[in-house]
């Protein structure tokens, strides 16, 4: 974990940030001792926040079926996935 006082944000703008680009992870900064903010790179966040997607989707498919949702077979994916491709490419040709 990496914990920085706020003041070097302003003094080692360049630094912070090629150690948020360089380990992949968040910087702490604290104020008076206080945690304060937390500062990545757009790359980190971006793929924090798809990840942090993907998991409330996968948690509400989950929820579904224990409420017992029915869902699909992958024969009834596959078919469905090929019909849309068809469908898809019928369009692109008009």
């Amino acid at each position: 974990m990496n914990i920085k006082p706020s003041a070097a944000i302003r003094k080692n703008y360049n630094e912070i940030s090629a150690l948020c680009k360089t380990t992949k992870e968040p910087v702490f900064l604290t104020k008076n001792g206080e945690g304060d903010l937390v500062v990545m790179d757009i790359d980190t966040f971006s793929r924090r926040e798809s990840m942090l997607k993907l998991r409330e989707q996968l948690v509400a498919v989950e929820e579904d079926r224990l409420m017992g949702k029915r869902g699909f077979s992958i024969d009834e994916m596959n078919e469905m996935m090929t019909k849309a491709i068809k469908e898809s490419v019928n369009v692109q040709r008009l």
